[in-house]
């Protein structure tokens, strides 16, 4: 198993950012020996962290590496900051450009790793959830299932949000200044919601979803919101939910179920 950290010029973001990676291109034949997995090419799987975490959260945090050689997966771990890993007004903060089209051309033409939908996924927790649901359904071309975990899909919650209201996480200014105009936020690209729709009016394919979220999560409301809204829209959407709460023990959990899940 290869574990690389990779800092390189991203165009999206104007500077030097960085990810992680486990690639199982160096393992021993005992190690996959009757393993079905290793008998295709190596698919690749984009993880995104959650708010106030970094790159290096799925590979302290979770079992990514065991999946890895499991299920022959290159797992990419990309910087997020606390971006939403949306494009937010001004230069170098184009987060969901550069997860959904610049990360993807450099890990798949630096790596000789397939770049056909059937062979991307996305995944992510938190706040990495509402990306992954993001970022699949904006370049649902590119990815071919999506995983979100106790995802914060929060469109609801700051929608018309005056200023000086802060609410234990975060301020006015940070939500405008990464959701954009938060009057007109569901009606914007950056509501998966409205992602949806407009991918049903344009005859667009919607990538399937699988989303867990712990019974004692402070985002189950959310959460619930979503699916229910998923499953009217007819979309085709796995949800599972158990005791548990906002952390690594619920999020380890599910990690394999939805990797399973998404290689059918």
């Amino acid at each position: 198993m290869a574990l690389l950290h990779i800092n390189f010029f991203s165009k999206s973001l104007s500077k030097i950012t960085e990810f992680y990676m486990f690639l199982p291109n160096d393992l021993q034949p005992m190690m996959v020996e009757g393993n079905p997995h290793h008998e295709r090419p190596t698919k690749t799987l984009y993880l995104l962290h959650g708010f106030s975490g970094n790159a290096a959260d799925w590979m302290t945090g979770s079992q990514a590496q065991e999946m890895a050689v499991k299920y022959n997966l290159a797992i990419v771990m990309p910087q997020g900051d606390n971006s939403f890993y949306l494009d937010a007004k001004g230069t170098g903060r184009a987060y969901g450009t550069f997860v959904g089209e610049e990360l993807v051309a450099y890990v798949s033409r630096t790596f000789g790793l397939s770049d056909a939908r059937e062979d991307l996924y996305i995944g992510g927790l938190s706040m990495g959830g509402f990306g992954a649901i993001h970022t699949g359904l904006k370049y649902s071309e590119t990815f071919g299932h999506i995983f979100a975990l106790s995802s914060a899909l929060i469109i609801h919650n700051i929608k018309g949000r005056k200023p000086d209201v802060f609410d234990g996480i975060a301020d006015y200014d940070y939500y405008a200044s990464t959701f954009g105009d938060l009057e007109q936020l569901e009606q914007s690209e950056n509501n998966p919601e409205y992602l949806i729709k407009q991918h049903k009016e344009q005859g667009r394919e919607i990538p399937p979803i699988f989303m867990a979220c712990g019974t004692e999560d402070f985002l189950l409301n959310e959460n619930h919101l979503f699916r229910d809204f998923l499953t009217k829209e007819q979309v085709d959407v796995t949800y599972q939910e158990s005791p548990g709460i906002h952390d690594w023990k619920f999020w380890n959990e599910y990690l394999e179920p939805a990797i399973a899940w998404m290689l059918g």
